[in-house]
């Protein structure tokens, strides 16, 4: 259970066009990690749009992204970003169940490429240690330009943010 109130917003007529802009740009839904921000609603707000241009406004490919984001849920033990992304966005951005499986040993599997192996030291680094050894960080070049390193730095940062809050307010899965 939460350790904090979800938030309608129905109700509320301070919130209606906040709940209406995060619906609307989430297909109809209000999902209850907006559930729970929605206590503070510029905080809300913010994460809805900083999310949002993590996920969309990048040129980072929808795979990648997504091997990214589930595997740092992983690392972190996070039920609710895992059931937020499996099966259905990571199939859509084509990653398989195998490969979402391997995820949680990617090391020893020899399902994803040098490219998205690289991304997956950068999280894993990230994540576990925060400061990124030169030896993680200089096969970066070789896969992205510096834009990319940059949304690939700020969606790992994003999600460990996104995690840790998950974590912390115990949230809960969606029905």
């Amino acid at each position: 259970m939460a350790r904090v109130t979800y938030v309608e917003g129905t109700d509320d007529p301070d919130l209606t066009g906040l709940v209406d802009k995060i619906r609307s740009g989430r297909r109809g839904s209000l999902i209850n990690v907006y559930r729970l921000l929605l206590n503070s609603p510029p905080l809300a707000d913010s994460w809805f749009e900083h999310l949002g241009a993590v996920r969309w406004k990048t040129q980072l490919d929808g795979r990648l992204r997504e091997i990214v984001i589930i595997r740092i849920a992983y690392l972190n033990d996070v039920p609710y970003v895992i059931r937020q992304h499996v099966p259905q966005l990571a199939e859509a951005e084509g990653v398989t169940p195998e490969e979402w499986e391997a995820l949680k040993d990617w090391e020893n599997s020899p399902l994803f490429d040098a490219r998205e192996r690289a991304a997956l030291a950068f999280a894993d680094s990230m994540t576990r240690d925060v400061h990124v050894a030169n030896s993680v960080f200089d096969v970066l070049p070789d896969h992205f330009d510096d834009r990319r390193i940059v949304e690939l730095a700020v969606l790992i940062g994003a999600y460990n943010m996104h995690n840790r809050v998950m974590t912390a307010l115990q949230i809960d899965l969606e029905p």
